[in-house]
């Protein structure tokens, strides 16, 4: 199978509607004003060859990129660019397409010739829609996804069985699909640096500090093992979410109840076009200067937006009083059909 990625997708969208800022340094986050509270949605090449990363606050990029362009984001031209592009995948002969997100999926197809294949993708996403892709090649889902890491900018890059560990055995467990900073320190913990290590690693020795269900699956995730099924099932949304960063620090219990209630309306908007009861809330609560904290409540199965709004007041209850808050979010899990493919829909606003 194949992985799609799409380089620097937000930043190129942008390009194409303003061809003279080919080459220089873009950032996009917020409404594009560093002096407002606001992160970086993504950067170009030549921004973050400066240290600018997705996530990182606008204020800190502008400073690090004193000459970058900085732009506001603007997701629904993100999501036409990102619709044509799955749809030119679609359009390939022989392929069954995973949408994953905005700018990625998975490919599968039979083929002797995955690299050929790949190199006509690219040059119909090109033709089509004037985007440079990265294309990855695995005998797995999970080494397909890494193999573009190693395939960017436009290029191609095959992973599998035979060459996985000769390419990935020395390199940290971060590196890995789905091993954040927090994971790799919790197995650093364990004695597990590498991703040698992880992958020889015996699985019951990972269930302590995992659990039954995840610790398997990480010494599965060294080796780059897994499935090799793409699945086009249509994808279904978990949940919803809706974050605000407010300019100025929230400092009263009103100003808290009044932001809440904006949030939860916004929430309530995407879960009702979904038509299927929340099940449970996620407030997200960024304190001043920059600690981040959440609490989360299941309940029980309603469509009823007055219940819901009563049940997220109920979480914001349990913020801490007197501490300055620069950011909430609000996630409404849903429950799910029996045959859905689950996933993450995109943040609207970063979380």
């Amino acid at each position: 199978m194949l992985h799609v990625d799409l380089d620097q997708f937000i930043a190129a969208v942008e390009v194409l509607r303003r061809p003279e800022l080919a080459g220089l340094p873009i950032i996009v986050g917020g409404r594009g004003d560093p002096t407002e509270r606001a992160v970086v949605s993504t950067a170009s090449y030549e921004a973050r060859a400066f240290g600018v990363g997705s996530g990182m606050p606008l204020r800190i990029a502008a400073r690090k990129v004193p000459d970058a362009v900085i732009l506001p984001v603007d997701a629904e031209e993100y999501l036409a660019a990102s619709e044509t592009v799955m749809g030119t995948l679609r359009a390939q002969p022989g392929a069954t397409v995973q949408v994953l997100g905005w700018d990625e999926a998975f490919i599968g197809i039979s083929t002797d010739d995955p690299e050929g294949y790949a190199r006509h993708l690219q040059a119909a996403v090109l033709e089509r829609t004037r985007l440079h892709c990265s294309v990855g090649i695995g005998d797995t889902l999970v080494r397909a996804k890494v193999a573009t890491g190693f395939a960017k900018p436009a290029g191609v890059f095959r992973l599998v069985a035979d060459n996985w560990l000769e390419v990935m055995g020395e390199r940290p467990t971060r590196e890995l699909w789905g091993v954040g900073a927090k994971v790799s320190g919790r197995l650093a913990k364990l004695g597990i640096h590498t991703v040698a290590e992880l992958a020889a690693s015996d699985p019951a020795d990972l269930v302590p500090e995992f659990g039954p269900k995840m610790g398997p699956w990480y010494a599965e995730l060294g080796r780059g093992d897994g499935t090799s099924v793409v699945d086009d099932t249509p994808w279904v949304a978990r949940g919803h979410s809706r974050e605000i960063t407010f300019q100025q620090d929230l400092t009263e219990p009103a100003q808290v109840d009044e932001a809440v209630r904006e949030l939860t309306a916004r929430v309530l908007e995407d879960v009702g076009a979904e038509g299927r009861p929340v099940i449970g809330l996620t407030l997200k609560i960024r304190y001043a200067p920059f600690t981040t904290t959440t609490r989360a409540r299941r309940i029980p199965a309603t469509t009823d937006e007055t219940e819901i709004l009563a049940r997220a007041l109920d979480l914001a209850a349990e913020i801490e009083p007197g501490r300055p808050v620069r950011l909430l979010g609000l996630r409404a899990e849903m429950a799910m059909p029996d045959d859905a493919r689950q996933g993450h829909t995109p943040t609207r606003g970063g979380w």
